[in-house]
């Protein structure tokens, strides 16, 4: 694919917008990558979005995993665990996918999502255990949450960044900032399954990966930043991270409305 040179800008930023969004909440990558890929940039062919937004979003999770991992806020036991179970749940769920009524259950998605926002405004001002490694007690609801958000994540087609924050403080009880930062994990894994099979079907631009990524580089920088910041304030980045999840959940809704 050939792209202007005011694609190739729109690219660069949209790029950053989904990186800013990765490093900030550790979420939002995929959800955000494939309306912006087709509806900005003027990608004509979805599967070709699909499977370049899963390149770039698992390229730019990388990223921000790395300047998360500065910090010293990844706590790599845990995130390890939950990603190799996820993956296993994503093989699954892309194959259920096929299978189903995507968007009844995408309805159901969204409704689901927004049940986690309330969640984690219920729970804004919780601290959260610090010290948090994984042990007998946590490994099996690692291991099963990890399942069931991989088995979503494969389903719908998305890096499951809103689902694994909250199902890695279910977990193990860590703090937002700590499931911020390991979540990336598990998208990053999440986000090289979905690539690699695209990829192997020819549905990936490459050249347009590249803007997304250079752009995400900037953008997870500035969010890593925010995060670390809003961390600080008591329930803050808790607060942030439950208004991104309503307003992508709303507009998944209606969007599912509209079709329907």
């Amino acid at each position: 694919m050939v792209f202007s040179a005011t694609q190739s800008v729109l690219g660069l930023a949209s790029g950053m917008l989904v990186g800013f969004s990765l490093g900030l909440v550790g979420g939002g990558g995929s959800i955000l990558a494939v309306p912006l890929m087709v509806y900005v940039v003027g990608v004509p062919q979805p599967h070709v979005a699909i499977g370049t937004s899963a390149i770039a979003v698992a390229a730019n999770a990388a990223i921000n995993l790395s300047n998360h991992a500065r910090g010293g806020t990844v706590i790599w036991s845990c995130a390890l665990v939950f990603a190799l179970s996820g993956m296993f749940g994503a093989f699954g769920g892309s194959i259920l996918g096929k299978m189903l009524d995507g968007q009844k259950l995408l309805a159901l998605f969204s409704v689901v999502m927004l049940v986690i926002a309330g969640l984690m405004l219920k729970t804004r001002a919780r601290v959260g255990l610090t010290d948090v490694k994984i042990s007998m007690s946590n490994m099996p609801a690692i291991i099963g949450l990890g399942l069931a958000t991989g088995t979503m994540s494969g389903f719908f087609g998305i890096g499951g960044g809103f689902l694994i924050v909250p199902a890695l403080m279910l977990a193990t009880g860590m703090p937002i900032m700590n499931a911020v930062s390991s979540s990336l994990v598990a998208v990053t894994a999440f986000g090289v399954t979905t690539a690699l099979s695209y990829a192997w079907s020819g549905l990936v631009s490459w050249g347009l990966a590249g803007l997304f990524v250079a752009g995400g580089i900037a953008g997870g920088l500035l969010g890593t930043r925010s995060a670390r910041h809003l961390s600080e304030r008591r329930g803050a980045l808790n607060i942030v991270f439950a208004a991104v999840i309503i307003v992508v959940a709303i507009y998944m809704l209606l969007r599912n409305i509209n079709v329907s």
